[in-house]
């Protein structure tokens, strides 16, 4: 998430729509943002300050002055620590303040002294909102360089329909993700990502897999997208959660992830197959439950298509193609073979014999190897890091700071 360790002061004005404020705050907790909230008066009467204080973690400030503890809350410092200004809702009665400077509270205070970006999100009736006095103040807080984000169209606390009720949370978030992604490293680029097994079934029941659990595909993902990249998902079977704003692609078998990795391979600027795909497939699946009657039972197995050897055949100059090696023995040069028959520009070697590394685990413990045949091997760590080594490397080969 690009807000992740982003100072977000959310501002909340006197509007029924302030109790989607809270939505807003958990959106933003959830995507590692750190929140600071300041209210007006007339915004307490519609949420209380202890709700948001609680889901934000940070007192809620109203006033400039604490009588009780003699606290002042300084304007100035809270407008400098902010990465981005949020007011949302934004009544009819701020923004006109804002748009002509009048100071008569705190979060007007803090809006005159922002250096950082100021998103606005205007709720109120829809004939407050189209009145030309707020269109005009509109224009003109946008002409100072606010970002506003339109309001929508549908039923209002009046009992009326039309458009003045405020942008949902999620609508608000993707605006601060949007204006933040853009100053990332990753900014513009596509990447695709296999993460997890694959099963290939052998009756309606039963199927031959792996341990896999995903966990270093989705972690990174993760990383891809707090860089900036847009980012596919290609997952085999996983319990794991699915990266906010990964565009995710839920496939079982090898073929299906070979299909759904030639459908947006051509498009990504960086492709990194980390999904432990099974190597071999039953010619010919039961239609109905093996009965446990013999013995034995033979199952005749072909080999899997090699989505790996595909994609580095269909390769472009510019597109990067990362693989994995999970080996178990001559480990160095079992990787090294395979980086240069399936056309990598580097990959990522675990070996199971490594204690704390392989599949299932929190943590892994990698070798990354290149065409130049330049070797760095890395001690364990959890799994996000070593997410965030490769894709080191990446921008390295992308000659990205």
């Amino acid at each position: 998430m690009a807000v992740r360790g982003k100072h977000i002061l959310l501002g909340i004005c006197g509007s029924i729509a302030a109790y989607k404020a809270a939505y807003l705050t958990r959106l933003l907790v959830k995507a590692g943002a750190k929140v600071q909230i300041v209210m007006t008066p007339d915004a307490t009467h519609f949420v209380t300050p202890l709700t948001l204080s609680t889901l934000s973690g940070n007192p809620v400030l109203v006033d400039y002055f604490n009588a009780t503890t003699g606290e002042w809350n300084n304007h100035v410092h809270l407008a400098l620590e902010a990465d981005a200004i949020v007011m949302a809702p934004a009544s009819a009665n701020t923004l006109a303040k804002f748009a002509h400077g009048l100071c008569d509270n705190l979060l007007c205070a803090v809006y005159l002294s922002a250096k950082s970006p100021v998103f606005i999100a205007p709720a109120m009736d829809l004939d407050m909102w189209g009145h030309g006095t707020t269109q005009s103040n509109i224009a003109r807080l946008q002409s100072f360089g606010n970002h506003v984000i339109p309001p929508g169209n549908g039923d209002l606390a009046s009992g009326l329909s039309g458009e003045g009720r405020l942008a949902e949370p999620e609508e608000i978030l993707d605006a601060l993700e949007a204006y933040f992604t853009k100053t990332l490293p990753l900014a513009g680029k596509k990447a695709l990502v296999t993460a997890g097994p694959t099963y290939e079934a052998i009756d309606p029941v039963r199927y031959i897999g792996n341990h896999s659990s995903g966990k270093m595909g989705y972690a990174l993902a993760s990383q891809l997208l707090f860089l900036g990249a847009e980012v596919t998902l290609v997952s085999g079977p996983t319990d794991l959660p699915v990266p906010i704003r990964a565009e995710y692609v839920a496939v079982t078998s090898a073929s299906e992830m070979l299909s759904a990795c030639m459908a947006h391979f051509a498009q990504s600027d960086i492709t990194i197959m980390s999904a432990a795909v099974a190597d071999y497939t039953p010619k010919t699946v039961a239609d109905q439950k093996i009965k446990k009657e013999h013995a034995a039972l033979r199952i005749e197995l072909v080999k899997t298509p090699d989505i790996l050897a595909e994609l580095g055949k269909q390769k472009q100059p510019g597109q990067i193609l990362v693989g994995f090696a999970l080996e178990t023995q001559d480990e160095q040069a079992n990787a090294i073979s395979k980086l240069h028959r399936k056309n990598l520009d580097f990959i990522v070697l675990n070996s199971v014999r490594d204690h704390g590394a392989g599949f299932a685990g929190d943590s892994n413990k990698i070798t990354i190897i290149d065409q130049n045949s330049d070797i760095e091997v890395f001690g364990l760590k959890p799994k996000m890091e070593v997410a965030r080594d490769i894709c080191v490397r990446i921008m390295r080969l992308l000659k990205l700071p």
